[in-house]
C-alpha cells in the first residue's frame, strides 16, 4: 500500500506536466480536456481515501491500518473516473437523454467526491455544497426572484459529472493545470534551501531593527506565502522559525504567533504570485494576468506597509530592541551562498509580463531553473538528487488533494446554480437585500466570503466566491476587478478571524498561546485587510485605473490615513499618547482613507484629516523635545 500511494503521489504530478507541456499533442494523441481531468482525478481520489483517514484526522502515508471500505471506494471512485475519461465525448451529447450506465456511474461518483471532500476540507465546504445541490433540485420551490427552474434529481446527477461546466468543467481545470505547477515549484524551492536562504535574508536585512525578531517573520512569510496556497502550510514553515525567534525577542505567546498568522495570511495577496490567486483572478476575468498583478500591488502594500509600523510602533512602545548581532548573519554571505535562489522569481516575471507565458508553463520553467541552479552551484554544500525529486513530487501529490476535492466541489456549485437557474437569482436576490446600497451588499459579501471561508486554502475559497458572491457586486455597479479583489481578501481573512482562524490557531500551537487570543490579536494586527477592500471599491484609483496624477495622491492619502490610524491604535510614536489624542488620530486617518468619489466634498475632508493629523503629530514631536531639554 506504501508503494501505491507513493506510486500515485509521483505519478499525478508527472502527468500533469505531461499534459501542461503539450506532450499528448506532440506523439499525436487528441483528448478532450475534461479526459485529462477526469483522468488525473482516477489518480487523486484514491490518494484521498488511503491517505485520509474518515474520523481520526491527520494523514497515514506508511500505507498502514487502511481499512477496507477505504481501498473500496477509492477503487470504485478511480474506475468512475476512468470510464468518465474514456467515455466523455459519446455521454456527454446524452445529457438530456442519459442511459443508464452513465447515471450509475454518475452518480456513484458524485457520492464518491462528497465523501472525498468530507474526509480532505472538513463539515464546512461539505456542507455549503451539497446545500446549494439541494437548493438547485429544489429552486422551483423558493419564493420571488430566487425561484429556479424544476430540474429532476436524475438529471441534475447526470450533468454534474458529463457535462462541460460541471465538475470536469473551469475550476477543476485551473486547479489541476495551474495551482499543481505552482505547488510543484514551491515544494522544489523549499527542499533544495530556498527557505533557509529567503529567512537568512531576512534576519541579515531586518535583523539590526527593533523590534526585528517580528519584522523578519514578516519579510520572510510575505516571500513564502505569495508562492504558497496555503496559510496554514506557510505559518508551519515559517513559523517554525521566526515564532520562538520573536518570543525570544521579547514579544508574549499571543503577539508572536499573531504576527505570523497575519503576515502568511497577507501573502495571499502579495504580488506576483499572490497564493495562486492571480492565475485564478485572471482566468475567472479573461484578462491578462499583468492586469491582475498590478490591480493588486497598491493594497498590498498599503497592508504590508501598516503591518511593519504597527509593528515597529509595538516594538519602541515595549522597549523590544533588535537581535543580538551574534544571531544576525550578514548580508553578503548569505547572498553569495545563495544569490540564485532570487532568479526563478525573475524569470517567472519575464516569462509572464515579457514574454507572455502561460502562467503553469512559466511555473515549470522557474521549477526548472531552482533545480538547475541547485544542481550547478549547491547549497550549503548539498546539491538535490534523485530521492529530492522524488519527496518533491511526492509531496506535490499527496499536498494537492484537497485542491482536487475543492475543484470538484466547486464545479458542483457552479453547474447547480448555473443549470437551476439560481445563479441569477441569488444575485439579484442579493442586490435587493442590501436595497441598492453598495455599503450594505459590501458589507453582506464580506461576512459572507469570512463565513463560507472558514478552513479552506485561498484557491479554493476564491473559486467559491468568484461563483456565488462576486456576480451579485458587479450586477451593482461595482467594476469587475474590485469585486473579484473584494472577495479574495475577505475570503482570506477567514483565516485570521474568529471562531475558526485556522492560521492563527495554527500560529498559537507553536507558539504555546491561546488559539482565540491569539486569532483576536490577528485580527487587531491585521485590521488593513478589512478595510482596505472598502476603500479600493469606491477609490479604484488604487487599483491602478485612471490618471497617474490621481493614482498617486489617493495612494498617499490612504497610506498617511492608515498610519495615522495605526498609531492611534498603537498609542505610542515618540512616546505614549493619551487616550483623547488617539482619538483624533484616529478620526483624522479615517478622514483621510475616505475615497474621493464617495461624495462631494470628500476630498476636502481628506484634507482636514490630514491637518489634524499633522498638527497632532507636530504636538506630539514638540512635547517629546521640551521632555528631552528638560531632563
Amino acid at each position: 500500500m506504501k508503494r501505491l500511494i507513493n506510486l500515485l503521489a509521483v505519478g499525478l504530478p508527472i502527468f500533469v506536466v505531461l499534459w501542461v507541456l503539450d506532450v499528448p499533442r506532440m506523439l499525436g494523441i487528441s483528448v478532450y480536456t475534461e479526459q485529462f481531468l477526469a483522468a488525473a482525478l482516477a489518480m487523486a481520489l484514491p490518494l484521498v481515501f488511503l491517505i485520509v483517514p474518515a474520523r481520526t484526522g491527520g494523514r497515514r502515508l506508511d500505507g498502514l491500518g487502511i481499512p477496507a471500505i477505504d481501498m473500496i471506494l477509492g477503487a470504485v471512485g478511480s474506475a468512475c473516473c476512468l470510464y468518465v475519461a474514456v467515455e466523455f465525448p459519446r455521454l456527454s451529447q446524452m445529457v438530456y437523454t442519459p442511459p443508464l450506465l452513465g447515471l450509475i456511474v454518475a452518480i456513484v461518483l458524485g457520492l464518491i467526491l462528497i465523501e472525498g471532500l468530507r474526509r480532505s476540507t472538513g463539515w464546512g465546504l461539505t456542507g455549503v455544497t451539497l446545500g446549494i445541490l439541494a437548493l438547485g433540485l429544489l429552486g422551483q420551490y423558493l419564493p420571488g426572484t430566487l425561484q429556479g427552474r424544476t430540474v429532476a434529481p436524475a438529471t441534475m446527477g447526470y450533468f454534474l459529472v458529463w457535462d462541460a461546466s460541471a465538475i470536469f468543467g473551469q475550476a477543476m481545470n485551473i486547479v489541476v493545470s495551474l495551482v499543481l505547477a505552482f505547488i510543484i515549484f514551491g515544494n522544489a524551492l523549499f527542499r533544495t534551501g530556498g527557505g533557509a536562504f529567503f529567512t537568512d535574508l531576512a534576519m541579515s536585512v531586518m535583523g539590526r531593527f527593533r523590534g526585528g525578531s517580528a519584522k523578519i517573520a514578516i519579510l520572510a512569510s510575505s516571500l513564502f506565502g505569495t508562492i504558497s496556497g496555503s496559510v496554514v502550510a506557510n505559518v508551519v514553515t515559517t513559523g517554525s522559525i521566526t515564532i520562538p525567534m520573536m518570543k525570544k525577542g521579547g514579544f508574549d505567546a499571543r503577539e508572536a504567533g499573531a504576527v505570523e498568522a497575519v503576515a502568511s495570511t497577507g501573502g495571499q495577496i502579495m504580488p506576483p504570485v499572490m497564493g495562486i490567486a492571480a492565475f485564478l483572478m485572471a482566468e475567472f476575468l479573461q484578462v491578462p494576468y499583468s492586469e491582475v498583478v498590478t490591480a493588486a500591488l497598491i493594497p498590498a502594500l498599503l497592508f504590508y506597509g501598516a503591518f511593519f509600523f504597527q509593528v515597529d510602533l509595538l516594538a519602541a512602545k515595549r522597549g523590544i530592541r533588535p537581535l543580538e548581532p551574534a544571531q544576525i548573519p550578514s548580508a553578503l554571505p548569505v547572498l553569495r551562498e545563495g544569490w540564485y535562489f532570487l532568479l526563478p522569481f525573475v524569470v517567472l516575471i519575464v516569462a509572464l509580463f515579457q514574454w507572455g507565458m502561460q502562467p503553469e508553463k512559466a511555473a515549470l520553467l522557474a521549477t526548472l531553473l531552482v533545480l538547475a541552479c541547485t544542481l550547478t552551484f549547491g547549497f550549503r554544500g548539498r546539491r538535490p538528487g534523485v530521492r529530492d525529486a522524488f519527496e518533491i513530487l511526492r509531496e506535490t501529490g499527496t499536498g494537492a488533494l484537497d485542491l482536487f476535492m475543492i475543484g470538484a466541489a466547486a464545479g458542483v456549485v457552479i453547474a447547480a446554480l448555473g443549470y437551476s437557474g439560481l445563479s441569477y437569482g441569488l444575485s439579484l436576490s442579493l442586490v435587493q437585500l442590501a436595497g441598492g446600497s453598495i455599503v450594505a451588499l459590501l458589507l453582506l459579501a464580506g461576512a459572507a466570503s469570512i463565513i463560507l471561508g472558514m478552513g479552506m486554502p485561498t484557491p479554493g475559497v476564491y473559486i467559491l466566491l468568484a461563483t456565488l458572491i462576486a456576480p451579485s457586486m458587479v450586477e451593482l455597479g461595482i467594476r469587475p476587478m474590485a469585486a473579484h479583489m473584494f472577495i479574495m481578501y475577505y475570503g482570506m481573512l477567514s483565516m485570521i478571524t474568529p471562531p475558526v482562524a485556522i492560521g492563527a490557531f495554527a500560529a498559537a500551537t507553536l507558539s504555546g498561546g491561546s488559539g482565540l487570543k491569539t486569532a483576536w490579536t490577528s485580527v487587531q494586527l491585521g485590521w488593513t485587510a478589512f478595510v482596505i477592500p472598502f476603500v479600493f471599491v469606491f477609490s479604484d484609483t488604487l487599483l491602478m485605473y485612471g490618471e497617474w496624477r490621481w493614482i498617486v495622491i489617493d495612494t498617499g492619502s490612504a497610506a498617511l490615513g492608515v498610519g495615522a490610524i495605526t498609531i492611534g491604535l498603537i498609542g505610542f510614536l515618540f512616546a505614549p499618547i493619551l487616550a483623547g489624542m488617539r482619538l483624533v488620530l484616529l478620526a483624522a486617518g479615517v478622514a483621510m482613507i475616505l475615497p474621493v468619489s464617495l461624495f462631494a466634498e470628500a476630498h476636502w475632508v481628506n484634507l482636514a484629516g490630514l491637518a489634524v493629523a499633522t498638527l497632532v503629530i507636530w504636538m506630539e514631536n514638540a512635547s517629546r523635545l521640551r521632555l528631552k531639554v528638560t531632563q
